[in-house]
């Protein structure tokens, strides 16, 4: 029916409220509506809403909505010909994963502040202070200068309100738009300010949340602002996009990580499910401490004995993924370690490394794999 309905209309089918192209097969992109939904709403002839501006229009909800790298790259392009404050939200359990290669050239001299959200996942004993001092030195290393740093956890609400006191500060009468990656938690840190400015019993009326092309929804400020939601960019390096849903839930965390510490001696191997490998091929007997989700399972073995290992056992005793028939081969990236780093491996977690060491990580291929200097 849907088909048919399609064919009849004249012009492409839009959304009213955003302007995207009308799609109904990828729930994240831009557009999407279920097909019942489609057909309803042709068939009555009514106004043609994708699913996440009627979140929006009914519940004051955002949901995201990916795109592409290019044209994610002419929207930033975009936001250089204007005067705005640019609020980067990054994951800080996958920082490599979060960073927009150029979004320093792309956003011209529009100042950057930056938004380190999740941090109710790390342990305890992490220090807001050297975790910020931290992640600038990672945005410095990508070409990045924001004016000020925030650490919040938009799940729960964790100084959310600091962020709104840091953007009205650096936002000096611009307009404010959130970029960042898929899965950093973005839509979900925008609903929380939209509760937090709007107050429990204030709630935002459907109709201060036009659309614009390109799938951008703004949200008028008390001050007369607008906060611009744009959609997330698709990170391909990203572990979670080389899983089923099934198995993401895993690999995902929800709750604090609880650190693993391991003694290894030279010619062991730690696995993180079936999704990760680390060899430790040269070096002084250390301790190595693995981050991870709680529910990812690590397990020690021989280096001599790892790959028939996993052969044998993962998708059953190396979880996740749940099954063999989702087992992807693993590719190998060695490094030698010359001051305490991570070993990262993008999206899953990362296991710190003292110096002084000869050591590979292994991912499915497409997976980034990287060194970088330990976040502990």
């Amino acid at each position: 029916m849907v088909e048919e309905l399609e064919q009849q209309a004249r012009e492409p089918l839009q959304c009213i409220g955003c302007g995207a192209l009308i799609q109904t097969t990828s729930p994240n992109a831009a557009g999407y509506t279920p097909k019942s939904a489609l057909e309803k709403g042709l068939a009555s002839g009514g106004d043609l809403y994708c699913q996440r501006c009627f979140r929006l229009r009914h519940y004051n909800e955002i949901q995201p909505v990916a795109l592409a790298d290019d044209e994610f790259l002419r929207l930033l392009s975009r936001i250089r010909e204007t005067k705005a404050l640019v609020v980067y939200v990054i994951d800080i359990f996958d920082v490599n994963g979060s960073l927009i290669s150029g979004l320093q050239r792309f956003v011209g001299d529009n100042p950057i502040l930056a938004v380190g959200n999740k941090v109710d996942l790390l342990p305890a004993s992490f220090k807001p202070k050297k975790m910020k001092d931290w992640l600038r030195q990672m945005l410095n290393q990508a070409g990045l200068r924001p004016v000020a740093i925030e650490l919040v956890s938009a799940k729960t609400n964790q100084a959310v309100d600091q962020l709104l006191a840091a953007v009205n500060q650096a936002a000096n009468g611009r307009d404010v738009y959130v970029v960042g990656v898929t899965n950093v938690g973005k839509s979900t840190l925008i609903n929380q300010i939209i509760r937090e400015s709007s107050g429990i019993k204030d709630v935002i009326t459907t109709s201060k949340f036009p659309g614009t092309t390109l799938d951008l929804i703004k949200i008028p400020l008390d001050n007369g602002r607008e906060l611009i939601d744009t959609p997330g960019i698709i990170q391909e390096s990203q572990m979670a996009h080389y899983l089923q849903p099934a198995d993401l839930k895993y690999v995902t965390p929800q709750k604090r990580i609880k650190p693993r510490s391991y003694q290894l001696n030279p010619g062991q191997t730690l696995f993180l499910g079936a999704l990760g490998r680390f060899d430790f091929i040269q070096g002084q007997k250390s301790g190595f401490t693995v981050f991870a989700d709680n529910n990812v399972m690590v397990h020690r073995t021989k280096l001599e004995n790892a790959t028939d290992f996993f052969a044998k056992h993962a998708g059953e005793l190396l979880t996740p993924p749940t099954g063999n028939t989702t087992v992807q081969p693993l590719q190998r990236h060695e490094f030698k370690v010359t001051d305490t780093s991570d070993l990262v491996f993008e999206g899953l977690g990362w296991v710190t490394v003292p110096k002084g060491c000869l050591v590979a990580g292994y991912a499915p291929a497409g997976v980034s794999v990287l060194l970088r200097k330990a976040m502990f």
